[in-house]
């Protein structure tokens, strides 16, 4: 039985429920009395699987997800998950933001998944839709349980978010890294206020991501910066991109990369209406970069790939000997608790969110 829900007993259960496509049993809706919260309402439902395979067409280097929300607080003008919402009968706009899923048995389920026999201990990666580590994680507390499971199984996995959150389960990182491979990487795309407010509004400041950076490397987790995505003429000044780099990189970050804006589906016109009410000047312009399709055209693609490059190289000569996480125990061919060797499984895919310049 599911009891996770003592924290949650001030909040209140709305009394009518609904019926989500792809869900058998009704969902219960449940509105939360706090700032962050407002408007908002959580549709717990039970899913029937945790683990999601990702389809072989994708160029993305791991194949198996989990995704404890389906939509997100964040309210990202940009983000390429809009139109899964769509797929509940939502729409990618406002219901994005302000209907989110909340799949209350995820821990357990994903418990029971890797314990299958079929199951071969494959690289599982996080935060690839919705961020995990969104302002409703704070009530529900999912990521803890499943954390535990992956660890429980010593099953490598990786983590993206824009979240400081992320650091209440340093511990469980820690855990899991003694017995399988555990990244994490943090998305930052501007440190110009301006833009992060107007883009994202949402979000944790990014700063507090660029510190939570430098907190899990010296807790001994690899952890990287995706200035992603990256979006001309709005966070593409170049001394804003050195900065975030220059940051990172005192930090220890593992790996720095960069992405660049792409438009799939509904976020297109969703992004097209955001340029024509915030900056119109810029709607000729992309029209021109986005004229082939959801991804941007190369001039402009190679210009921002080289100016992360550019930067991330100055800044690797101004910190040549950057803070670096401790190895853990089973890198040296020992299990933590026993000093046996560790399980086997299959090899771990090199922990990667997205294409990186």
């Amino acid at each position: 039985m599911f009891v996770r829900w003592d924290n949650l007993l001030n909040d209140t259960a709305e009394e009518q429920q609904h019926h989500l496509p792809g869900y058998r049993d009704p969902a219960v809706i449940r509105t939360f009395d706090a700032p962050e919260a407002l408007g908002t309402r959580f549709y717990e439902v039970r899913a029937k699987s945790a683990l999601n395979r990702v389809p072989d067409r994708s160029m993305v280097p791991f194949r198996w997800t989990i995704n404890p929300y389906r939509g997100c607080s964040h309210a990202c003008s940009y983000c390429f998950a809009r139109p899964t919402h769509t797929y509940l009968d939502l729409n990618a706009r406002e219901d994005f933001e302000r209907e989110i899923v909340v799949k209350v048995n995820v821990p357990e389920v994903l418990r029971a998944e890797l314990a299958r026999p079929s199951w071969k201990g494959e690289h599982v990666a996080m935060g690839t839709n919705t961020d995990p580590y969104q302002w409703v994680e704070g009530r529900y507390r999912l990521m803890q349980g499943i954390w535990e499971a992956l660890r429980d199984a010593a099953n490598p996995a990786s983590i993206l978010t824009k979240s400081p959150l992320l650091l209440r389960d340093t511990g469980l990182l820690q855990e899991l890294a003694e017995r399988a491979e555990v990244s994490a990487a943090f998305s930052v795309p501007t440190i110009d206020e301006k833009a992060w407010r107007a883009t994202e509004p949402h979000t944790p400041h990014p700063r507090k991501r660029l510190e939570a950076v430098a907190e899990l490397t010296r807790a001994g987790i690899p952890t990287g910066v995706l200035v992603a995505p990256l979006i001309p003429g709005v966070n593409d000044d170049p001394a804003h991109v050195e900065e975030i780099v220059e940051l990172a990189t005192a930090a220890g970050a593992s790996h720095i990369g960069g992405i660049a804006l792409h438009l799939r589906g509904e976020v297109r016109d969703i992004w097209f209406d955001w340029l024509g009410a915030h900056r119109p000047d810029l709607v000729p312009h992309y029209q021109r970069l986005y004229r082939r399709g959801a991804y941007m055209q190369g001039p402009e693609r190679e210009r921002l790939g080289e100016m992360v490059a550019v930067a991330r190289e100055r800044a690797r000569r101004r910190h040549p000997d950057p803070p670096r996480p401790a190895p853990p125990r089973f890198r040296r061919g020992l299990d933590a608790d026993t000093d046996e060797p560790p399980p086997q499984r299959a090899p771990a895919r090199k922990p990667q969110q997205g294409a990186l310049f």
